[in-house]
């Protein structure tokens, strides 16, 4: 079975993804409502915002997107807020906004260990914070997306093994507290995916898409990359009812490279 064909059934579930212009996020905010939720995404980008906002597939959902800087709290507080009256409620959210610098700690500069704090982390638990309080009396799912980076680090990403180690300490912190209100939280931790913010990363480093693809699946015994599409069906198999008891635990996507 193609990651194409998996079919996946959330009607009348509410759903709000971060960082749902692109890569990941766009993936999962399509894969969503290609699923028949109610789908509210943001991102900082509005033209990009409003085209995939104009080709997304709205199933039998609603769909809408909100611009904004989700470094800022007060942003993530109105985000979740709007998201709210837009759809009624709150029942899943994916936190996927995420930047990342190659340097090691001693390259790493003041700015581009903040930006990746401020994006990874502190955007991530600014929004958790405001769903929580929406989610607490009738339960929910909140779905971040950290990396196998956070489990186990990668060579050269200093600044973005830190981040995506808390975002997975953050997620299990709040399963624990949260589990007895009914919500969910999964860090979901896929290693090397083919988005714009991983060609980036190449392109930082002075090579190719191609040649930075092909050195990424060395070692991978798929030899390839994941796809924005495969995270985003594993977002949805941890959203749906299937997953009920499934909570805390991070959950790898990295086709057993670091078994």
């Amino acid at each position: 079975m193609t990651p194409e064909n998996i079919k996946f059934s959330f009607p009348h579930k509410n759903v709000l993804v971060t960082g749902g212009t692109s890569g990941i996020g766009e993936a999962v905010s399509r894969a969503f409502a290609d699923a028949g939720a109610n789908v509210v995404f943001t991102g900082r980008d509005m033209q990009r915002g409003e085209d995939v906002l104009n080709t997304i597939s709205s199933g039998s959902g609603h769909c809408a997107f909100i611009p904004g800087d989700l470094t800022e709290s007060g942003f993530c507080d109105s985000l979740v807020q709007q998201a709210v009256q837009s759809m009624g409620s709150l029942d899943i959210v994916v936190n996927c906004a995420g930047v990342i610098y190659h340097a090691v700690a001693g390259e790493t500069t003041d700015a581009q260990w903040n930006q990746t704090m401020n994006v990874n982390v502190n955007a991530t638990f600014y929004v958790c914070r405001a769903a929580l309080s929406t989610m607490i009396e009738r339960g929910g799912v909140i779905l971040n997306i950290a990396s196998d980076a956070g489990l186990s680090a990668s060579s050269h990403l200093a600044a973005y093994n830190a981040s995506k180690g808390a975002v997975v300490q953050l997620s299990r912190s709040m399963a624990r507290d949260y589990g007895q209100y009914n919500i969910r939280v999964i860090p979901i931790c896929p290693g090397d995916v083919d988005t714009p913010m991983l060609r980036g990363e190449f392109n930082q480093l002075g090579v190719t898409a191609k040649e930075g693809l092909r050195e990424s699946a060395q070692g991978v015994p798929l030899q390839r990359v994941c796809t924005p599409l495969e995270v985003a069906h594993l977002v949805l198999y941890a959203a749906s009812d299937s997953a009920a008891f499934m909570s805390g635990y991070p959950l790898m996507l990295d086709a057993a490279n670091r078994a």
